[in-house]
């Protein structure tokens, strides 16, 4: 049915997709809520590059989308965000993502820990939560491996405003690490992990300009097989001094180490 006044049957094809040119675009800028009606997650924009754009929750939880993604809304209103053109305003962002706290002074730091495996897994959350530690008095040390953790535990003592949160590499069902962990039981130490064999893998292949980590044969230690698999010579040192040195932001690494890290400051920082 057609009419003269109103035109084609406008209630023909997709009415509930606006057409084509309808969508405004909208620069991702920080601070600026949006929601993806697909997933119902709502949160501000806390940073935005070509791969995509990082939203935070009111609860802090974090997802990154793709700006190739289209219908975001903002007050109900579907968008298209793209990248800002110019460098987006708001307050200044640390490394992890959160908001820099300025004129920050040394404070006197907490009796609480947060321990790691090794030296490479200390300066990662040094480069990318340094700021944040800083802020909220804590201290990141390396123990060399975590086959002693049980007995480690014990002599830090670990109390309701003393409490001990330990990062552990290749945290899986079955691995020796997992049954070393299960060894503790506090309610003040938090033994949290990512699936990893070494804090190495935790950065995203992209950011070392490599298409995915090399797998290692059983045998052969893992990062002397990596450096082997890539070229790189055979110094470790060099080799993480590369891959540190490639890291800028969380953006660069595996969402199974960002959220480890955030739990361990968050629980150590109970009030």
């Amino acid at each position: 049915m057609q009419s003269k006044d109103y035109g084609d049957d406008v209630l023909a094809g997709d009415w509930r997709r606006p057409r084509k040119g309808q969508i405004p675009e909208i620069p991702a800028e920080i601070d600026l809520v949006v929601e993806d009606p697909d997933s119902g997650f709502c949160g501000a924009v806390i940073g935005c590059d070509k791969f995509g754009v990082t939203l935070e929750d009111r609860f802090g939880k974090r997802r990154v989308f793709p700006l190739t993604k289209a219908g975001f809304l903002i007050d109900g209103k579907p968008v298209t965000l793209v990248r800002p053109t110019a460098a987006p305003k708001g307050p200044a962002r640390s490394a992890s993502g959160s908001i820099t706290v300025q004129g920050l002074r040394a404070q006197v730091a907490k009796e609480s820990r947060i321990y790691v495996e090794g030296l490479h897994d200390a300066e990662l959350v040094e480069k990318i939560w340094g700021h944040d530690l800083r802020v909220e008095g804590v201290v990141v040390e390396y123990l060399e491996g975590i086959d002693d953790l049980p007995a480690i535990v014990e002599e830090f003592g670990p109390e309701e405003d003393r409490r001990l949160g330990v990062l552990v590499d290749h945290l899986v069902q079955g691995s020796k690490e997992t049954r070393i962990a299960a060894q503790v039981s506090s309610p003040y130490v938090l033994i949290t992990g990512h699936p990893y064999i070494d804090i190495w893998e935790a950065v995203k292949p992209a950011a070392v300009g490599i298409s995915a980590w090399p797998r290692v044969p059983r045998g052969v230690p893992w990062k002397e097989g990596v450096l082997a698999a890539l070229g790189w010579g055979d110094n470790v040192g060099a080799g993480w001094k590369r891959i540190l040195g490639s890291v800028s932001t969380y953006t660069d690494l595996e969402p199974e180490l960002l959220g480890r890290v955030e739990e361990l400051i968050d629980f150590v920082t109970v009030p």
